[in-house]
């Protein structure tokens, strides 16, 4: 599976790239390196906010013009929030990429984030706060990282604090905008039925005359990973538990033989895990592990729930399946087979155009290219048993594992 793509640089740094295909809808989408990590202390949760704040006025127009520019002929429009990026994307039919970059360009260069709109939305945001601690499934993973990450901006949950939300004004988040959308750090990604010069020419005549803002500041990188336990009191039916190690960053060369390791780990009813614990003794319902990369750092970890009197058992369990991974190779049978397993999962998740042209602008502003199938295909034949058994020992090992218990 080839995907051939076509890219540009404007003189202001913002990065263009179009995916040509023949499919029903198209999308177009920009992506802005920064997260929550990039908040002050005095801005904990304002990344998330201002993502929400940018459809509810530009400079020319209100919140229900943004909206029904786009769903008026069919399409949708959303955005989204992470540790290190913000995204806003655009999916319609394909006559109408002019329109989508235009309320683009609009949304992210002229919000005026109206105060009126934002103490609104302020009870919005505590509502997804307090619907958030209310679930202890979502919770546990950004206590977990809050844990693992202590006192470091990556640690930090991205929807803030009810106290945090409610000291939010306008010039603040003006403030962060310019601090932080540096337009060498921005990435304009169209996918669908397009021909290369007209969406060339789309991208020129709305974010070419933007102003270059360059980045000179750098990301407080994470260091001195110490492993913790942690349990913390819960009126639950079960009990939730979480662990796991920092990981690799995204720019690490055994990155992709950790992506191998938690397939094997965690991931899908076949994995060591979920067979051990659920197939072969009864203790959980579900159980899974996941690795997430960031710039500088990753985190590797496992989830699962099971009733309170036998989380016990359960960790011991996992221990012993992590102990195999450290101590005992995979044979080539196995190495194969996890190989294709990650191959077709990959496959299907650029078979999602949406998701495809997301991480295609991804990849390119981390990386400046973006690798098709056949490439990805070569790193992972170079993969050994003796890398994977490497990297198990390495954030597998029993004493540099940290636990956090909901009971």
């Amino acid at each position: 599976m080839t995907h051939i793509y076509s890219s540009y640089t404007a003189p202001n740094g913002i990065r263009y790239i179009h995916l040509p295909s023949n499919r029903f809808i198209a999308h177009a989408l920009v992506l802005i390196n920064t997260g929550s990590r990039d908040e002050k202390n005095n801005e904990h949760g304002l990344a998330h906010f201002i993502e929400h704040l940018m459809f509810k006025g530009t400079k020319k127009r209100n919140s229900f013009q943004i909206l029904n520019r786009i769903e008026s002929v069919g399409g949708d429009l959303d955005a989204f929030t992470s540790k290190e990026d913000t995204c806003i994307i655009a999916s319609f039919l394909p006559n109408y990429f002019e329109r989508a970059l235009e309320l683009i360009s609009d949304i992210l260069f002229h919000s005026t984030f109206p105060q009126h709109h934002i103490e609104l939305e302020k009870n919005v945001v505590l509502d997804e706060i307090n619907s958030y601690n209310d679930n202890p499934f979502e919770l546990i993973y950004d206590d977990f990282e809050e844990l693992i990450f202590n006192q470091h901006p990556l640690g930090r949950n991205i929807l803030g604090t009810p106290h945090s939300i409610q000291t939010f004004n306008s010039s603040m988040m003006t403030s962060f905008c310019l601090r932080t959308y540096n337009t060498n750090h921005i990435v304009v990604c169209t996918a669908g039925n397009l021909e290369w010069e007209k969406g060339l020419r789309f991208f020129e005549k709305y974010f070419y005359s933007q102003p270059a803002n360059i980045r000179t500041w750098k990301r407080k990188k994470f260091k001195n990973y110490s492993p913790v336990e942690k349990v913390v009191r819960k009126n639950t039916h079960q009990s939730h538990c979480m662990i796991g190690n920092v990981a690799y960053s995204f720019n690490h060369q055994d990155r992709m033989g950790l992506h191998l390791l938690n397939n094997i780990l965690g991931m899908g009813s076949t994995s060591r895990l979920n067979l051990t614990l659920r197939e072969r003794n009864g203790l959980v319902y579900f159980i899974e592990s996941a690795y997430t990369t960031y710039s500088d750092s990753g985190i590797l970890y496992i989830y699962f729930s099971t009733d309170k009197n036998k989380i016990g058992k359960t960790i011991q369990l996992i221990k012993s399946e992590l102990k195999k991974l450290c101590e005992v190779p995979l044979s080539k049978m196995q190495l194969n087979k996890v190989k294709q397993q990650f191959y077709g999962q990959l496959a299907q998740s650029f078979d999602n155009q949406e998701n495809y042209a997301i991480n295609m602008a991804k990849s390119f502003m981390v990386y400046q290219k973006i690798d098709d199938m056949k490439t990805i295909l070569e790193e992972l034949k170079r993969i050994t048993a003796q890398d994977i058994q490497r990297i198990a020992n390495e954030l597998l090992d029993e004493n540099k594992l940290s636990i956090l218990i909901y009971e």
